[in-house]
């Protein structure tokens, strides 16, 4: 592996996609925050390593980081619809998610009212049938989204709740303009994943899920907001020919 590329504890280099092997390099960067510019980010980390067909993949939160979108605890201050509602939000080891008021209070200003209480209603309605997920369905992504602190978020961000990133398609195709190559803001966590913006309507999004399910980027403090895919073989079927 050359110099600058990482592979995260627990994670694997290399996975096999409909019999298409992609390498997963993982870049460590300093702590990104609201004074840094994605696109110079990502010139200065990634650029270097880049190689003709490789997709530049970028987490959603230190690009939303980047836009302001990270809010100290301190400055939020939950209605007491938020402090009811995340209440019944259901609480996972991978993540805090709506299920604290502060998060919820995110969710309020940046859904709107009516569709986080609408959501609720659904996914109240869902859980009677033993059906979970339909609140996500119905809030969307923004909701999605949004991060509260917990034990292994990375300083100062232990602090903060960090929205979705604004116009992740529109960043995406900026970053993409400045290094020349494909770009794709995911978020991905350890239970789900999602791409939320790319630089190209082509990029298939399916596949790159396929390909970062398993969060290669890591949940805790690995400090590895970005990375490359590559692909290192000719398809299965290519070969047999």
């Amino acid at each position: 592996m050359a110099e600058g590329y990482v592979v995260n504890e627990g994670k694997n280099e290399v996975v096999t996609v409909d019999g298409q092997e992609y390498r997963r390099l993982c870049i460590r960067t300093h702590v990104i925050t609201d004074q840094d510019k994605i696109a110079d980010v990502v010139e200065k980390y990634v650029a270097p390593y880049l190689e003709e067909g490789d997709i530049i993949f970028i987490t959603e939160k230190v690009v939303a980081c980047t836009q302001k979108r990270a809010i100290p605890m301190e400055d939020i201050h939950p209605r007491p619809l938020a402090k009811f509602l995340s209440k019944f939000v259901l609480k996972t080891p991978y993540g805090i998610g709506l299920g604290i008021p502060e998060t919820m209070e995110m969710a309020l200003r940046e859904c709107g009212t009516i569709r986080i209480l609408f959501a609720a209603f659904v996914s109240a309605i869902g859980k009677l049938f033993g059906q979970r997920g339909w609140f996500y369905n119905i809030a969307g992504y923004k909701a999605r989204s949004i991060d509260g602190p917990c034990s292994y978020t990375l300083p100062p961000y232990n602090h903060y709740v960090v929205l979705g990133p604004d116009k992740p398609d529109e960043s995406a195709k900026a970053i993409s303009d400045r290094v020349g190559y494909p770009v794709a803001i995911t978020d991905i966590n350890d239970l789900d994943g999602n791409i939320l913006g790319t630089s190209d309507k082509n990029i298939d999004r399916d596949l790159l899920v396929k390909i970062l399910k398993d969060n290669p980027l890591g949940q805790t403090s690995e400090q590895t907001p970005m990375g490359i895919i590559r692909r290192v073989t000719e398809p299965a079927a290519a070969k047999q020919e």
